[in-house]
């Protein structure tokens, strides 16, 4: 019995920590953007902000989750170590949106497209850059070694993929990613916005497990970044000529902006990341 009421009270406490956490989340985003989330969100039913809100909120939960994987060390030990690693993690996922703004958005204001112009693709876009940067962090987060160095060297080295990779998806597509952006082609932007989680995913793979060593940690994780760009062109191209083959995905994409092909290159890179993750996990 008593060890079935330490559990109650340890499960109880940390679900308090997270619904704390989400608050937190919420706040600080609040305070980093120049725009007030809930008059946009109930005020203006901006679908853009909430599509980028949901996966900032996510995001977080993905940052908590990584944190709370791992023996437990006590109740106190472990709401001092899960919340403080995802504050570590909510700083992050701000500065995210900051980085996509100028490096990975970057012929444009993405809070111009998001608030003023409501633009679901925009939004789309930084669903994914949150997610994507969520999983590295809960990545490097999981795992015995380590501690706020290894975090943020592999959030920096995932952020710096996450670039490479938007330049390397515009040289594959025939179409320019951020004109498609700009000129309100959610479709386009709801598939790169779930290729980045893919890619996130990828990248927590590398950034996980235990610290052995700079060299070793950073080689698996550099592997696994090599992956993203082999793997997921190679998924995009199946995609388009053995599942759709009466058509052409970025056909599709481009001019007849068509969300549900949007929609099938989200759902392939995800397959497939997500079955790498496990086959090679």
């Amino acid at each position: 019995m008593e060890n079935l009421g330490y559990e109650i009270l340890h499960g109880a406490s940390l679900i308090l920590l997270f619904m704390f956490i989400l608050l937190l989340s919420k706040m600080a985003n609040d305070f980093f953007t120049p725009y007030h989330v809930d008059e946009e969100l109930h005020g203006k039913d901006n679908v853009a902000l909430a599509t980028s809100m949901a996966g900032y909120l996510a995001a977080t939960t993905v940052i908590f989750i990584g944190a709370l994987l791992g023996p437990s060390q006590g109740i106190l030990e472990d709401l001092m170590a899960v919340g403080g690693y995802a504050l570590m993690g909510i700083l992050l996922l701000n500065l995210s949106h900051e980085i996509n703004d100028r490096l990975i958005l970057h012929r444009f204001c993405n809070v111009k497209e998001i608030i003023e112009d409501r633009n679901i693709g925009a939004g789309a876009v930084q669903f994914g850059s949150y997610m994507a940067s969520g999983l590295v962090v809960a990545g490097a987060i999981h795992g015995e070694g380590g501690g706020i160095g290894t975090i943020l060297v592999f959030y920096i080295l995932g952020q710096a993929a996450l670039i490479l990779f938007t330049l390397f998806y515009n040289k594959i597509t025939p179409f320019d990613l951020h004109h498609e952006i700009e000129q309100d082609n959610a479709a386009a932007g709801v598939a790169f916005g779930g290729t980045l989680t893919a890619v996130g995913i990828i990248l927590m793979k590398g950034a996980s497990g235990n610290f052995v060593g700079w060299g070793h940690n950073l080689s698996v994780f550099a592997m696994d970044a090599v992956l993203v760009f082999i793997l997921l062109p190679t998924v995009r191209f199946f995609f388009d000529k053995v599942i759709m083959p009466r058509t052409s995905l970025d056909h599709e994409i481009q001019h007849d902006r068509n969300l549900g092909a949007g929609f099938l290159e989200v759902v392939g890179a995800l397959s497939f990341s997500i079955i790498l993750l496990f086959v090679m996990g």
